[in-house]
């Protein structure tokens, strides 16, 4: 056991391995996180959790924006004391373990590798119409589970994604940036057109489905719990930005600033559209729609702005793409540099881009998203997310029980109540994901232990 339980000294985590050029600063940061949660999430998921919680989904928002809140607060703190490119990974390596690390780490592929896929294969379904409209085989357009060959458009933006940050981390965050504000500006244009129909009676009965999350009569699970759960997925990706710290100019002072101010502002903006979206019209004329916000404008006689925010869908995505791609590639970067994958691939190019650990990434996750049936699986992002989540909470208290005099260029304020927070609030979460997840969560860990004890484990250069 003392083997499978070895730690990495907070000394060497400390230290930069080198190569990664540091461009970054606390602006780009925080629009790589808005970026990054931001996406299909509001645009999207607040007409599931209507569904689930009715009018109390603004409850289910603030629950799920309080505790990633908490685990934001942690990763702030950690990533500021090891600016190092693992993340959660790194973190549960220095203060748990090389086993607990592995699992962290390879939940984090499950969390950026269905995400990336997920939302690439979302953004074919709006670019679908348009090529199909010019004589694009639509068998082309559709992986084989759902009576296609291939999912051509989804591998094509994972492509162009793949080939900005191969450009460079600095030019791909410019570009970040721009389509960040035009998010922004397009969903406070939701905000500013229906909050004057606001009404009051749209929020009775405010919890029609109960606080706990039970399974109604036709299996779906249900109450202000349960939306929570499933809006959780709107609000991760703050997690992404704990992997740029090596090419942060400042990580002691810009992390902590990308990560809390990103969470904040994204607060804010969740709260304000669902408040507008359930008070506009009643939860159950938008429930469950594939695009809730267009059409509440549309039955409030705005189809044009329904357009400008529907658009906005397709703009909103790469950011998306580019937040969780590059954040997977850092981690797979920081795995290799620890033995854990073949370390040829932690070369960083004259670009100063870990180029073949990006291109061996973007593959993989251009092979989900074109051949593989990425609808039924998408929920297990959520729970490798909140194994990711719960360690850096148990990571954070530890270090500070086992390691207080270690140098915290940020501290968390209430450090115990946010850990607990962080790791009990997450555990809740988890639980109250459908069986069919769990399973499946259990099934990825079991195929991830069997690597870690076959290979990885040997190849450790904690152990060479």
């Amino acid at each position: 056991m003392a083997g499978f339980l070895r730690r990495k000294p907070i000394a060497g985590v400390e230290q930069r391995a080198g190569g990664l050029n540091p461009t970054l600063s606390w602006p780009h940061l925080v629009a790589l996180g808005v970026g990054a949660i931001v996406g299909t999430g509001i645009l999207t998921l607040i007409g599931v959790g209507a569904d689930r919680a009715g009018p109390s989904v603004l409850l289910s928002f603030a629950i799920a924006g309080a505790i990633c809140a908490c685990a934001a607060l942690c990763y702030a703190e950690l990533a500021a004391m090891m600016p190092t490119a693992g993340s959660a990974y790194t973190y549960s390596y220095a203060a748990l373990g090389e086993i607990f690390a592995w699992v962290v780490g390879w939940s984090l592929i499950l969390e950026y590798s269905l995400v990336v896929s997920t939302v690439a294969v979302g953004w074919s379904g709006y670019a679908t119409p348009l090529l199909t409209g010019i004589g694009f085989p639509a068998a082309l357009t559709q992986g084989p589970e759902l009576g296609g060959l291939i999912n051509l458009p989804a591998i094509f933006i994972i492509a162009v994604v793949a080939g900005l940050l191969l450009l460079g981390t600095r030019e791909s965050a410019r570009v970040n940036t721009v389509l960040v504000v035009i998010k922004i500006a397009t969903l406070s244009l939701f905000v500013a057109v229906t909050l004057p129909y606001f009404d009051a009676r749209h929020l009775h009965p405010f919890m029609p489905y109960g606080f706990a999350s039970i399974a109604g009569p036709d299996g779906v699970q249900r109450g202000v719990m349960a939306a929570a759960a499933i809006i959780f997925f709107a609000f991760y990706g703050f997690d992404a930005i704990s992997t740029a710290a090596e090419e942060t100019k400042r990580p002691e002072r810009d992390l902590a600033i990308g990560i809390v101010g990103s969470m904040v502002a994204c607060t804010i903006i969740y709260v304000l559209v669902a408040a507008a979206a359930v008070g506009a019209v009643p939860f159950t004329g938008f429930a469950d729609s594939p695009e809730p916000l267009a059409l509440i404008l549309r039955d409030l006689g705005r189809p044009g702005v329904a357009h400008i925010i529907a658009t906005a869908a397709v703009i909103a995505l790469p950011t998306v793409l580019l937040a969780f791609l590059y954040g997977q590639s850092r981690i797979f970067l920081a795995m290799a540099r620890d033995g854990f994958l073949p370390r040829s691939l932690a070369l960083i190019s004259r670009r100063g881009t870990p180029a073949r650990i990006t291109t061996a990434t973007a593959v993989l996750v251009a092979i989900l998203a074109g051949l593989l049936p990425i609808g039924e699986i998408a929920a297990l992002a959520n729970a490798g997310t909140l194994i990711a989540f719960m360690a850096v909470g148990a990571c954070l208290i530890v270090l500070r029980r086992r390691s207080p005099e270690l140098k915290r260029p940020f501290r968390t304020p209430l450090w115990l109540f946010v850990g607990l927070g962080a790791t009990l609030g997450c555990a809740y979460l988890f639980v109250s994901l459908p069986a069919k997840t769990l399973l499946w969560c259990l099934v990825w860990n079991t195929i991830g232990i069997a690597i870690y004890l076959g290979y990885a484990h040997r190849r450790s250069i904690l152990r060479n």
